[in-house]
C-alpha cells in the first residue's frame, strides 16, 4: 500500500470514530427518548446504521493493521508491477488507456486506479513496453499492447 493510501484509510477511520460514531449514538439516544422501542422506526434505522458503521470501522482497522508499505523508490519501471502507471492500447479498437496498478483497497476506476486483482491488471503484470497481453474478461478476450510504464 502506498503512504497516500494508508493516510486516506487512517483519515477515514478517524472520521468514522470521532464524528460519525458519536452522531449515530446521539440519533439512537433521541430515538430512544421517543418511547416504545418495539415500534420505533427511527430507533431501528439508527441501530442498523450503527451496525454498518461498526462493520466499516472494523474492516478499516483490519486493513490498517495488515497493511504493508511499499517503498516507491524501489519500483522498477522496466515491467508492469504494482504502483506503476501503464499506458496500454487495445489492439482491436486502437483505444489508448492509462491505469495505475494498485492494491485492492486503493482501487478506483474513475481515478484510473486498477486493482492488482482484476483480470486486466493480472494480464499486464510482468509485461514490458512493446509486449502484448491477452486478457479474458466477462465480455470476451481482449489484447493490449504496453506502450509506456512510469511511476
Amino acid at each position: 500500500m502506498t503512504a497516500e493510501g494508508y493516510k486516506k484509510l487512517v483519515e477515514e477511520l478517524n472520521e468514522l470514530e470521532r464524528v460519525q460514531r458519536p452522531a449515530i449514538s446521539k440519533q439512537i439516544g433521541e430515538a430512544r427518548d421517543k418511547g416504545d422501542l418495539s415500534e420505533n422506526a427511527e430507533y431501528d434505522a439508527a441501530k442498523e446504521a450503527q451496525g454498518m458503521l461498526e462493520m466499516r470501522i472494523s474492516n478499516i482497522k483490519e486493513m490498517v493493521a495488515s497493511a504493508r508499505m511499499i517503498d516507491e523508490s524501489k519500483i522498477n519501471t522496466k515491467e508492469v508491477q504494482i504502483l506503476t502507471r501503464v499506458k496500454i492500447k487495445n489492439t482491436k479498437t486502437e483505444q489508448v488507456m492509462t491505469y495505475m496498478i494498485v492494491s485492492e483497497s486503493e482501487a478506483n476506476f474513475k481515478e484510473g486506479k486498477l486493482s492488482v486483482t482484476t483480470p486486466i491488471a493480472k494480464g499486464l503484470l510482468g509485461k514490458k513496453v512493446g509486449q502484448k497481453a491477452t486478457v479474458s474478461v466477462p465480455s470476451g478476450v481482449l489484447e493490449f499492447e504496453v506502450m509506456e510504464i512510469s511511476l
